[in-house]
């Protein structure tokens, strides 16, 4: 992951290029302070404010910019990032007004995922300046979380396995001082024997295992975040095609999102027991791969029939959400590249939200929105629990109507989480088809902004 940490630097008065930013229903106004020569500039160009559009124009010191939003009074976290992307490299200043929450866009318009690049783009940083310098921190860590799924997720699985998300929270445990445990082998056969079954048919560099970090004072709220840490997916004996596959090493998206989680509630100092829990596995395939049909006994004792080999991820998160609920936290939540269900549903943008409490699934919903990282609550409808049952076992993995498969992967997990606890499911997709200002193609955070503000609000 870049260094982005000097992206936003607090404003001493020193040399920058002024950006001006005006809306439409401003326009008229900015255009009557500037120059005849500006002015025309402006016509040239066609610019009339609409948000997106830049135009660079002389002024005494050398050049300025006059740059287009939709609202000047008050700015999304996106409205720079174009600006970030493709102005040279130096330092600048909004005239007039500060970045506000535009600073969080203006550092991820300059991330690129260039890791395999021989000729990775050197234009060199582009600083923007803020007179609130308190907000710097907490806007870079956000940032920085953000480009931590990122670069996780766009990593290939050949680079990004079991081994590397253990790295991953082991920088985590080192960088915070957290505890850290690790769960693999026979003792995770035993211990969490759906975890070991998805997993081992790996090969032994990509073996599974169980990962938890646990940090906080013990006499604060415990709350648990949950990842799905699926490295690989080819979907087991049930193998998915070509095409299905293609994505796949972003099935570890909602480890990603834990690990991020994670950081920005420890760098924060939440007041708050946090435990952080990770299954990695890669689902694939060989002689000892789970079969269709077999039933596992989870650790919770439910047995589990399996209908499908692809709908794993629910299996390693069953054992862990088991995990969480045995030290009684106070709310768990948990994140997961689950279901292509949710994307039909809600589409690649929007993570689908599952949760047990109305007041908590209005808190993630309003974080979500008030930080532009919006996400959208499906039904934990009961009526649907009966898509889950198996003749041979208490339930099985893979429903049965082809109907609500969102829904059921999500009451599927419902069967893991102790009865009474605060409980919130995200469905991510982890992933970026196409690409916006600030949001290339690619590894996404999709509801982990809406997380944090949501705990923020909780537990500050």
């Amino acid at each position: 992951m870049s260094d982005k940490t000097a992206l936003i630097q607090p404003d001493r008065g020193q040399k920058a290029v002024s950006i001006h930013l005006v809306d439409k229903d401003g326009l008229e106004k900015f255009v009557k302070g500037i120059g005849v020569p500006q002015r025309a500039l402006l016509d040239a160009a066609r610019f009339d404010g609409s948000a997106g559009e830049y135009v660079i124009l002389p002024d005494e010191d050398g050049w300025q910019v006059v740059a287009g939003v939709a609202d000047a009074g008050t700015l999304s976290p996106w409205c720079l990032a174009k600006l970030a992307e493709k102005l040279p490299a130096g330092t600048y200043r909004r005239v007039g007004a500060e970045p506000g929450a535009a600073a969080f866009g203006w550092i991820l318009g300059q991330y690129a995922f260039d890791r395999y690049k021989a000729d990775a783009d050197e234009e060199g940083p582009r600083v923007l300046l803020t007179a609130e310098p308190a907000q710097i921190d907490a806007i870079t860590a956000e940032a920085e979380a953000v480009m931590l799924v990122r670069d996780l997720v766009n990593t290939p699985a050949e680079d990004m396995g079991p081994a590397q998300l253990e790295a991953e929270a082991e920088a985590l445990h080192k960088a915070f001082r957290a505890e850290i445990r690790v769960t693999r082998g026979d003792v995770l056969e035993r211990d969490f024997p759906m975890v070991h079954a998805v997993g081992r048919a790996a090969g032994r560099s990509h073996a599974p295992r169980l990962i938890e970090l646990e940090w906080g004072d013990p006499k604060h709220p415990r709350i648990a975040v949950v990842g799905k840490g699926v490295c690989f997916d080819s979907g087991g004996l049930d193998i998915k095609p070509g095409a299905g596959m293609l994505l796949m090493k972003k099935d570890m998206g909602g480890a990603a999102h834990a690990l991020a989680l994670a950081r920005l509630i420890m760098s924060a100092q939440l007041p708050v027991r946090l435990h952080v829990l990770v299954p990695a596995v890669e689902n694939a395939i060989s002689g000892n791969a789970f079969r269709p049909g077999d039933v596992l006994r989870s650790r919770a004792g439910i047995t589990v029939e399996i209908g499908n080999t692809d709908a794993e991820g629910r299996l390693i998160l069953g054992d862990a959400l088991t995990r969480a609920g045995e030290d009684a936290p106070e709310f768990i939540i948990d994140f997961a590249t689950l279901t292509g269900a949710a994307r039909v549903a809600v589409g690649p943008d929007l993570p689908a939200l599952f949760t047990r409490e109305d007041a908590t699934a209005d808190a993630l919903l309003a974080a979500g929105k008030a930080v532009d990282d919006p996400c959208w609550r499906l039904p934990l409808h009961d009526g649907y629990r009966e898509y889950l049952k198996s003749d041979v076992a208490d339930i099985n993995n893979a429903g049965s109507s082809g109907f609500a498969g969102a829904s059921t992967a999500a009451l599927f997990l419902d069967r893991f989480v102790p009865k009474g606890t605060d409980w919130a499911h995200f469905d991510t997709f982890a992933w970026r088809p196409t690409a916006k200002p600030g949001r290339p193609k690619g590894g996404e955070a999709l509801g982990l902004r809406a997380a944090w503000h949501m705990l923020k609000a909780r537990y500050a």
